[in-house]
């Protein structure tokens, strides 16, 4: 479900009771392992973790007046999304959160990219996710995301 709501909470409140719990659970978790310095707000019809402007004023490249996205959760027809951007450019980082994935659920770990889809909210390995967020400070997803932005222009 892509929501055009501003409001994290109406966003939350539009969902089924089903999915509204477990979003709630994973937004709390969020919050408290999140490092200082990501901000919430409504990002691509989600629940999204960014890196604001006053600490990356460029903000995303293909759109400057939006903040560098980090992390979003929402909730799709089949599923319930956690994107993680630093998934997609961090190599060491992917490898790490797969090689965690099976000692934190036994369901087969369903990703592209940088989404992971849970189709089952009682599955969603929350400590995980967690242990995940927590894992790089804005400065060092800034860092990483730069370098990998360097990297895709000059084709390596």
């Amino acid at each position: 479900m892509q929501s055009t709501s501003q409001p994290v909470d109406d966003y939350i409140d539009a969902l089924p009771d089903d999915r509204k719990a477990a979003i709630n659970q994973l937004r709390d978790v969020l919050r408290q392992q999140l490092p200082n310095g990501f901000s919430e707000e409504m990002s691509y019809g989600m629940i999204g973790y960014v890196v604001p402007h006053a600490l990356y004023p460029a903000g995303y490249p293909s759109n400057p007046a939006l903040p560098l996205p980090f992390i979003n959760v929402g909730s799709q027809k089949n599923a319930i999304v956690f994107h993680h951007v630093g998934l997609y450019c961090d190599a060491d980082l992917l490898n790490w959160f797969v090689g965690e994935y099976p000692k934190h659920s036994t369901t087969k770990l369903d990703m592209g990219k940088g989404c992971v889809r849970f189709k089952k909210p009682d599955q969603i390995p929350y400590a995980l996710l967690g242990e995940l967020a927590a894992r790089l400070t804005p400065d060092a997803w800034i860092a990483i995301y730069d370098q990998h932005r360097k990297a895709m222009k000059s084709g390596r």
